[in-house]
């Protein structure tokens, strides 16, 4: 008798346990994976949830951009509340960190789709998570809207979920390197890449390019990210005596690359893409970054219309200030917000499927977004997407904006 007793109390613990690891909440998972708050698609006393995720690294070297995609992203679903609140529906943020990893981002996807309430994605930050993760997006009918991916296979698969509001790097590349050309006058250039789909896909729409327009491509070598010393490639690089170095490559390697380049001597212009576009680039190179450029996807949103009020509204949120991407977040959930109503008004005030929300973000036209105004076409690229060439004229970020390119419609 005495030890069925304990064994019904063992029970009752037990379901006590599984009850509370069941339960709604924020925080962060044991594997670090979700840092955001869960809900239950049933509703809550305020209404059913419906839930945005977010997938971005949250950890690791490229985490500056991509908490600036969380916090952009949280920043729009907050104004939006109250709308959706009279509704009927609840909004709730999921933020996933990707670790900037495919086999990370592939799984977080995975737990997205398996939860119903989750209708949308904002990210990823690297082209390299966002092709993977969307194929399992793909699979659950989840519509993702990227603030940052630039490579081209992104979206020329064709899958139906996949979007995107900045430029592609068969546009980007191409700019970055008729900056070089025609206005530097880079005659004998040096390339060196990170071996990911972003950066081997942005150096050599920019070496293919810059050899269109005559120049010399001096040196085209590899490194690997998370690598620190970049001794060896620096003295390939100073063998050749280029007068330009492009670098397709994350802002971690990017910082160190310009940092040991400046300090054996090396002269030469060097400029990146858009993943240099934070200010982890200036905490990295320091001073050496002075004179540096970089192509972005992203505008100074000081500049933009608006934009300076709206820099200073998240600063005094975050107490930090905005990030390239951090409007382009915010941007892209106001459109899955926007898709998102459209969808439940189709729906006659209820909750919509994924594949109804899917379609109303592809059918996107002439959105004016505080950074961006974004059409989509049939493969989710946006037509009005734009490059900017920025200089680092001083150790500050952001640089400062020295030309800006249309693509032809």
């Amino acid at each position: 008798m005495k030890r069925k007793t304990v064994g019904l109390a063992s029970l009752a613990l037990f379901m006590s346990i599984v009850s509370a690891c069941g339960s709604s909440g924020g925080g962060t998972t044991a594997s670090g994976t979700q840092t955001g708050t869960t809900g239950n698609a049933e509703g809550s006393a305020s209404g059913t949830v419906i839930k945005i995720a977010t997938q971005s690294p949250l950890s690791g070297s490229s985490s500056i951009q991509g908490e600036a995609i969380r916090l952009g992203a949280q920043l729009a679903l907050e104004d939006r509340a109250q709308e959706f609140k009279d509704l009927g529906f609840t909004l709730e943020l999921a933020p996933f960190d990707d670790q900037g990893d495919a086999k990370k981002g592939v799984a977080n996807a995975e737990m997205i789709g398996a939860d119903q309430a989750v209708l949308g994605v904002i990210g990823h930050l690297n082209s390299g998570v966002s092709i993977p993760s969307s194929v399992v997006y793909e699979k659950y009918n989840i519509p993702m809207i990227s603030p940052a991916s630039t490579a081209t296979e992104f979206t020329d698969r064709g899958l139906k979920v996949a979007n995107r509001v900045v430029a592609r790097d068969d546009f980007q590349g191409p700019a970055a390197a008729q900056y070089a050309v025609n206005e530097l006058g880079a005659k004998n250039i040096f390339v060196v890449q990170d071996k990911t789909a972003y950066g081997q896909g942005l150096a050599e729409a920019f070496r293919d390019e810059a050899e269109k327009l005559g120049a010399t491509i001096a040196g085209y070598e590899a490194i690997t990210v998370g690598e620190k010393d970049f001794n060896g490639v620096l003295n390939i690089a100073l063998s050749k005596k280029p007068d330009f170095i492009f670098f397709g490559g994350l802002y971690a390697e990017g910082g160190l690359l310009v940092k040991q380049a400046r300090e054996k001597g090396i002269s030469a212009p060097f400029m990146g893409g858009d993943a240099l576009d934070s200010s982890g680039m200036v905490e990295i190179a320091g001073d050496n970054v002075k004179d540096s450029l970089y192509s972005s996807v992203a505008t100074d949103i000081a500049k933009a219309e608006g934009g300076k009020e709206w820099a200073d509204k998240y600063k005094a949120k975050f107490n930090k200030n905005a990030e390239g991407y951090s409007v382009y977040s915010y941007d892209s959930m106001t459109i899955m917000l926007d898709a998102i109503k459209k969808s439940i008004e189709s729906s006659d005030g209820k909750i919509p499927s994924r594949e109804t929300v899917r379609d109303a973000v592809r059918a996107t036209k002439d959105f004016k977004g505080i950074a961006t105004e974004v059409s989509f076409d049939d493969i989710g690229d946006n037509i009005y997407a734009k490059v900017f060439i920025y200089k680092f004229e001083e150790a500050t970020y952001p640089g400062t904006m020295v030309s800006e390119v249309s693509k032809q419609q």
